[in-house]
């Protein structure tokens, strides 16, 4: 991959910038951050503010196929009768042998695999200021990479898109990329909006607050208070449910979305929230931005990140399942991990419980 190979959704180069089954008893807390540079700091203040722009509506992988329109032929649970959703996903040995969607891809004049991605998630998918090459690295980075390996013979043969959190469902029901890998959570409601993959990360919810404040987590200590999560996020659904069961008081402010979580970032640095609710994962990136905030309180669920894409694409999902398996047995996934978490999630020689890759249950 080089610069080229990664646009905004408006279609244009993006530029550099800052960036901002086994396992269902998962609670332990994610820390281990520790301090950064100025530069990282200044960089997620300064150019975090720009937001990214709808997808461009250019000819995408839907044109190139045919497959994965429509209906999924039985291929996914319905969300209704959905129970464990991270193990719902297609074994990759199963099927009859089809290859429509591959081929489709194989067979485009730009070889390439369309990739649904963020660039401001620090250590997941971001661009380094300080990386001359001006190429996206990060944990959601490696895999893609490894992905397209796998189906096109080539680990640069991908064209990265930047989407909000907000688009991932529409980007890949309109066939605009042919995947998304952005910390996407598997649950009930999107399992019957695309296919996923098996899991390849667990973490769970957490409260990121300033270190300052009175604020302990997920709990009455947010009452009054102002926080802040993503549309289209388990986070707000989280935030929602909360109250209504009375996890949360009733006085929680949880009005205040954004189109990416990067941005609750930059609302809780500007003072315009008391609070931020994510992926504990990301929380701890964050926080390894910005030595100001903290991670409170314990994890209150379970999150299992999965490759989503189009409903129908039964051979994709098979093959980056296989790609999965693969990527965990010759150590692939570890070091990526390795390079790319372990500086913010661990502490010392602690491993955090998302240290080791979820085992893959299929259906």
């Amino acid at each position: 991959m080089n610069a080229r190979g990664t646009t905004n959704e408006d279609g244009t180069p993006v530029r550099p910038r800052g960036a901002a089954g086994a396992w269902r008893r998962l609670r332990a807390g994610v820390r281990g951050w520790g301090g950064v540079g100025a530069m990282a700091v200044v960089c997620a203040l300064a150019l975090a503010f720009a937001l990214l722009l709808p997808l461009s509506q250019e000819s995408g992988p839907g044109d190139a196929s045919g497959a994965g329109r429509g209906l999924a032929h039985g291929s996914q649970v319905r969300a209704e009768e959905c129970e464990n959703p991270e193990d719902q996903s297609l074994s990759p040995s199963g099927g009859n042998g089809e290859t429509t969607t591959l081929d489709a891809i194989k067979d485009r004049k730009d070889r390439r695999l369309i990739v649904g991605v963020d660039t401001n998630s620090y250590r997941w998918g971001y661009l380094d200021p300080n990386n001359p090459s001006g190429e996206l690295e990060g944990f959601d980075i490696d895999l893609v990479h490894r992905i397209a390996e796998d189906i096109l013979g080539d680990r640069d043969d991908v064209q990265f898109k930047a989407i909000p959190t907000s688009r991932r469902i529409e980007a890949i029901q309109k066939g605009e990329v042919d995947m998304v890998v952005r910390t996407m959570t598997i649950n009930c409601d999107r399992i019957g909006q695309v296919a996923f993959s098996a899991p390849y990360f667990v973490t769970g919810q957490q409260v990121l607050a300033p270190k300052t404040s009175t604020i302990t987590g997920f709990d009455k200590t947010l009452a009054g208070r102002k926080v802040c999560s993503a549309e289209g996020s388990t986070a707000y659904d989280n935030l929602e449910a909360g109250r209504k069961n009375g996890d949360l008081p009733a006085s929680t402010d949880i009005s205040t979305t954004v189109p990416n979580q990067l941005d609750c970032l930059v609302k809780l640095q500007l003072g315009d929230v008391d609070a931020v609710v994510t992926d504990g994962a990301l929380a701890a990136s964050q926080a390894a931005q910005d030595p100001t905030v903290e991670l409170k309180g314990s994890l209150f669920t379970d999150e299992y990140y999965g490759v989503a894409m189009k409903l129908g694409s039964d051979d994709l999902v098979r093959q980056v399942n296989r790609t999965l398996e693969n990527y965990v047995k010759d150590g692939g996934w570890e070091a990526s991990y390795e390079k790319w978490l372990h500086p913010t999630m661990d502490q010392g020689d602690k491993k955090s419980a998302s240290a080791t890759p979820p085992e893959a249950d299929y259906k």
